[in-house]
């Protein structure tokens, strides 16, 4: 016999609705079967009909209208009252499965602003015992934490998106169109002045809108204080009616329910201000949504700062290599100049060697062409050939004496703070009727080679010690002269030391060079050029190599027009 059996008797009680209930005598707390009474958690046993059997202080206290032979539909909540007649009286199909160890799914529902789980046992006759536990801390632990993984998982996902480019205008649309998504309906970005100006980018629904406004952020409350980099001030101080119209994105209707502002701390300078609108209607932004808009707008503004830092480096970089990479040559005074240059590694731009053509300020004046190879490679080989360059450029007016440059070019570098030296070749060329008459220096370089009309490649007799590494420089110049179609090459030794070939280890070599030059018999030297930089290039394939570089200087065969003084004169071309 169970606990419900000795308890419950058989006689019945009139209720207002005409229904019946067993007329019940509360057992005394303490009495067989009755430890479930002083149970802390409330307890309501109800017959099949409904009707209020038993039930414990706890319950007495949650339902202070219950009594032996209430009806649960007028003392306890409807949810609950629900429940049990599903339970108690269920249809042909049961409408709760029975779930784990013989008992049931709980039910939740609120009462008197408590959230309340409901776990009913069943008698077998019909009652039913429903034990409630209050669930209101631990929901609210449980949304609390859910909002939070959310929170996370959503800062996460704009860490990830917003250090995928260092394009600051990708950034910084990526910034406000996450802001709009996940803070509020609409978010403006607005970034720090430039000439009293301020970039402002709005996002809602997914669609981002650029513009730029002169304005004084002092008229918006909060917005002067955010753009300088100080905490925002609560968003219950700002008046969603005060804000100005450029703030509203278009397609937001009517007046903001609420507004926040937050800073967008950058580094070392603040990288903006962001603004979370909502729509009118909706709740204020509470204290924990100010706080995970402070946290995105944290690392939004770290994004940005880096992606404006990056931008600005890349800038400074580019202009710098515009300096650096070798020029574009071309028909000079009568004479065709061409340069190819293949830095070591096909990810740089440049390298320790270089080129240069100096185009003579006065009619009849020589050309100066310079190739040079710096001790080293990449950065810190460029940044010397970038010293170099400018140094024989300053020393263009000395440039008729050879042996003078090079003297006070090496003391410009034995003063300098690196330990680099350098080799190079000057070429001063002038052209006089069909003839181009050229005086050749070797530093340390290899000397130029000389490409004959009939075929034959002579070397130029010139040579010297390389500068930058010793007190004193030597050289010995060459003078050479050009027929039309014949040319004078200049060369790296990154040229004839390139390993490859069949094997992969054999070198270029000076033969190997003078054989592909030989095959250029006739060609412009811009033909040249390009078609010993391939066959290098064919020979090194994908392993690795030094720098570079060539210089074409030929005899044109035909006539080319150059102006002098706003005239165009002829250049007479056998």
């Amino acid at each position: 016999m169970t606990v419900f059996e000795d308890e419950f008797g058989s006689s019945g009680a009139m209720s207002a609705a005409g229904r019946t209930s067993p007329a019940r005598t509360p057992p005394a707390a303490g009495g067989t079967g009755t430890s479930w009474l002083r149970s802390p958690h409330p307890t309501v046993v109800a017959d099949r009909e409904g009707g209020v059997v038993e039930f414990n202080g706890a319950a007495a206290d949650l339902f202070p209208d219950m009594g032996v032979g209430s009806w649960l539909d007028d003392v306890a909540p409807g949810w609950l009252a629900d429940a049990h007649r599903r339970l108690a009286r269920p249809a042909p199909t049961p409408a709760v499965e029975p779930s784990g160890r013989g008992g049931r799914p709980p039910l939740r529902g609120r009462h008197a602003g408590r959230l309340l789980r409901a776990h009913p046992t069943e008698s077998g006759h019909g009652d039913v015992a429903w034990w409630l536990v209050d669930d209101t801390d631990l929901t609210a632990a449980e949304e609390a934490l859910r909002t939070e993984q959310e929170r996370a998982a959503i800062l996460a996902e704009a860490s990830t998106q917003l250090l995928a480019s260092l394009n600051p205008d990708r950034c910084l649309e990526k910034v406000v169109l996450l802001a709009a998504a996940h803070l509020g309906d609409a978010a403006v970005v607005i970034s720090p002045p430039v000439r009293n100006r301020y970039a402002v980018v709005t996002a809602i629904g997914g669609r981002c809108d650029r513009g730029q406004v002169k304005m004084d952020p002092t008229t918006v409350p909060g917005l002067a204080e955010a753009l300088q980099g100080f905490p925002p001030v609560p968003a219950r101080w700002i008046d969603p009616a005060e804000l100005p119209e450029w703030a509203l994105p278009e397609g937001f209707e009517g007046t903001p329910g609420a507004v926040a502002i937050t800073p967008l701390p950058g580094h070392g300078v603040p990288a903006g201000a962001l603004i979370l609108l909502r729509r009118g209607g909706r709740k204020a932004f509470e204290a924990s949504e100010e706080l995970f808009a402070r946290l995105f707008a944290a690392r939004a503004g770290a994004a940005l700062s880096a992606a404006r830092l990056y931008a600005e480096q890349a800038r400074v970089t580019r202009a710098l290599i515009a300096e650096l990479l070798p020029p574009q040559l071309h028909h000079v005074r009568g004479v065709d100049f061409a340069g190819r240059y293949r830095t070591s590694q096909d990810t740089e731009r440049i390298g320790g060697d270089f080129y240069d053509v100096h185009a003579g300020t006065e009619d009849g004046q020589e050309t100066l062409a310079v190739l040079g190879d710096v001790c080293g490679k990449g950065l810190d080989a460029a940044v010397l050939t970038g010293r170099i360059r400018s140094t024989v450029q300053a020393l263009l007016p000395l440039a008729d004496d050879h042996q003078n440059v090079l003297k006070l070019l090496n003391g410009a570098l034995l003063t300098a703070r690196h330990t680099r030296f350098a080799t190079l070749v000057l070429a001063s060329v002038r052209r006089s009727g069909g003839l181009v008459r050229l005086r050749l220096t070797s530093a340390g370089h290899p000397p130029p080679l000389i490409l004959r009309a009939t075929g034959a490649v002579e070397e130029a007799d010139t040579g010297g010690t390389l500068v930058g590494a010793l007190p004193d420089v030597t050289s010995r110049s060459a003078t050479v002269h050009l027929s039309p179609g014949e040319t004078c090459l200049l060369y790296t030794d990154g040229i004839t030391e390139a390993r490859g070939g069949p094997l992969g280890s054999s070198m270029f070599g000076e033969d190997r060079l003078r054989t592909a030059l030989t095959e250029c018999v006739g060609l412009p030297a811009e033909a040249v050029v390009e078609r010993l930089q391939m066959i290098a290039g064919d020979w090194v394939g994908r392993g690795p190599h030094d720098d570079m570089a060539v210089v074409a200087i030929t005899a044109p065969h035909t006539t080319h027009l150059s102006a002098v003084n706003g005239h165009t004169r002829g250049r007479y071309t056998a």
